[in-house]
């Protein structure tokens, strides 16, 4: 898994960009949270996207906090960390936080809204 990391508002604007063309995820992560941290290590562990079907990101929420705060905003979601979206089209499609992220499910999700 190759994540792409988020540190500025125009990378955000990026993803909005990128997403027409090609779902986006943003894993939103907080480095002092042993919860996010699992999850994290669950995502990697499972990951079975290839490149072309999704562009994973990354975000350190805690270095980066107005930046989560306006991922937020754009999509229209409550701040969770940690926290999986799902973005096509320039819209979050599916969100998940905590222990409720899982491959599986966002596998589930990206297949029904295709």
């Amino acid at each position: 898994m190759n994540w792409n990391s988020i540190q500025t508002e125009v990378a955000l604007k990026n993803i909005v960009q990128e997403s027409n063309s090609k779902p986006c995820v943003i894993f939103k992560h907080s480095t002092r949270c042993p919860v996010s941290s699992m999850a994290k290590y669950r995502l990697e562990e499972n990951w079975d996207f290839t490149d072309e079907e999704v562009t994973p990101y990354f975000l350190d929420l805690i270095a980066y906090r107005s930046i989560s705060n306006l991922i937020a905003e754009t999509f229209g979601v409550h701040h969770e960390s940690p926290q999986l979206l799902l973005i096509r089209n320039g819209e979050c499609t599916y969100e998940e936080s905590h222990l409720d992220i899982s491959v599986a499910d966002l596998r589930e999700n990206f297949h029904s809204k295709v």
